[in-house]
Order: structure tokens, then sequence, then C-alpha cells
């Protein structure tokens, strides 16, 4: 009878700390919620805005059919706010928590020799652990990697490191040539990102990983989608980024074998691990 009192007391002690925890659960993930939300919506009109004042209204571009967001020399934009990328987006990747999932993909999946595609001024940099034996930074933009150069000048490792200036869509790169492969926040602002996606997993080795973390439209929010839409040729025209990509569909399309696929801020925030999917990287072949 004592054993079974004291059983029942153990299972009410268990079930009450249970339903606290769920409680705490419950309105923590409240909180996270309209933390996200918040900031998300700080994210979308902040950015949106930038530089602004120094354009010109998109109604009368659009008089002439002209658009930012299939313009190849969009990029070009990078060059021009290179000095000031780093200072404009850093409070808005600190809101959103951007610096952790950058820090979680490179700590848990990154090693080996690895190349880094759109690197820009090497926000990445801090994050790659001290087991990776090589990284090369590679972008389009010499004066996005000139803010590269500096950071890396202070690092301690800084030999581990270096910088390739190159189109990510032609690779004067070997194939199978590197354990890892990245991508942040770089398919947006490519002109065809199926095809950088392709010499990503051409130059991966059979055995490596693709480690991406993109932006793109929520699936799940239309609401969200709507606005990304609607802002989606100011976005470009400011930041050189066409933020409204279906990265489901261009996914699809790319010969990758997909492992982890998360998505997070209302499925607009992609946290991708895969690999080469040989098979059809050669059907893609010309």
């Amino acid at each position: 009878l004592l054993s079974e009192c004291f059983r029942f007391k153990i299972i009410i002690i268990m079930s009450n700390l249970f339903v606290r925890r769920a409680g705490v659960l419950v309105a923590g993930g409240s909180i996270y919620a309209g933390t996200v939300f918040l900031a998300y919506q700080y994210f979308m009109l902040n950015n949106d805005d930038h530089d602004h004042q120094h354009h010109q209204h998109l109604s009368s571009e659009n008089t002439t059919q002209f658009s930012y967001v299939f313009n190849p020399e969009r990029n070009e934009q990078y060059t021009r706010i290179a000095s000031e990328y780093d200072s404009k987006i850093q409070r808005d990747e600190t809101y959103m928590g951007i610096n952790v999932l950058r820090r979680a993909l490179l700590y848990f999946h990154a090693k080996g020799t690895i190349l880094e595609l759109a690197a820009g001024t090497g926000r990445n940099l801090q994050y790659y652990p001290n087991n990776v034996d090589r990284v090369i930074l590679s972008d389009s933009s010499d004066k996005m990697l000139d803010q590269a150069r500096s950071k890396m000048l202070k690092m301690k490792n800084r030999e581990r490191f270096a910088v390739l200036q190159a189109d990510a869509s032609k690779l004067d790169l070997p194939d199978n040539s590197f354990d890892c492969v990245v991508d942040t926040f770089g398919l947006c602002s490519f002109d065809d990102p199926v095809v950088v996606l392709a010499e990503m997993a051409r130059v991966c080795k059979p055995d490596g990983k693709i480690l991406l973390l993109e932006h793109g439209r929520s699936n799940t929010w239309g609401s969200i989608t709507k606005y990304l839409d609607k802002h989606a040729e100011r976005h470009a025209k400011n930041w050189g980024c066409v933020w409204n990509r279906d990265l489901d569909a261009i996914l699809k399309k790319a010969p990758l074998k997909l492992n982890t696929v998360d998505t997070w801020h209302f499925g607009t925030t992609y946290y991708v691990v895969c690999s080469p999917d040989q098979q059809k990287l050669n059907d893609m072949s010309p």
C-alpha cells in the first residue's frame, strides 16, 4: 500500500511538472512568435526603404516596363553599398536570429576544404569551426571582398582563409574538389540560381555537403508573400536582391539530394543541408 501511495505521488508530481513545463513552453513560444513577427515587420520596412530617398519612384519606371528584378545589372548595387552593407543589416540579422542560424549551419556541418559562394563581406567568417582546413570566399564583387579581406586580417587563424573573385555560374574550378560548398543568402542575387546550384554540386565531392541558408517567398503565409511580391521591385533596386523567389521550386530543379530542409520566419528563411545528385547533374550537363 505504501508502495502504491508513493507511486501515485510520483505520478502527481510528474504530472504537475509536465503541466508547468507545457505552460512555460506555450508562453515562451508565444513570446518568440511575437518577437519574430515584430522583428520581421521591422526588417521588411527598414530594408525596403533603404536609400529610397536617392532614387525616383518606380511608377515612372513601370511605364517603360523596366524591371530591377530581371535586370542583370542589379548586382552592381552590392559594389555601391559594400562599405555600409554590414552596418545596415547587422541589427536586422540580430533581431531575427540569423547569426544563430549561420553559426549552427557551419558548426554542425562545415568540414574539410570549403568553398563559399556569394561570400560578400565575409559575414560567416567568425562562425567557421576550428576543425575546418581551408575556406575560400568567393564573390563577384571585389568591393564586397575587400570588406572580407579587412576582417580576415584581424583573425588569428587568417591563414586558413582566402578570397576569389569569380562568377558563381561559371566557376573555373575542377570537379569534385571541395568537401563542403556554402551559400548564405546568395540565391536571391544570382540571375539563374539553379545554374549556380548545379555548379555547387559539380565542384563538391560526391560524399560532401552543400549548405544553404536562404530567403524567399513563404508557401505557408500568403500575406507575407503578397508583401514580398508587392515590394520586390524596390527591394531589388535598393539591395540587388530578389527576395520573393520560390525556393521550393528552385531546390526541386537543382541537382541536389535534400537531407535537411527547415524553415524559419514564417517560411521565408530556409536552412538546408544537402549533397550532390550525380545522376541529375549528369542529365543537366550539355
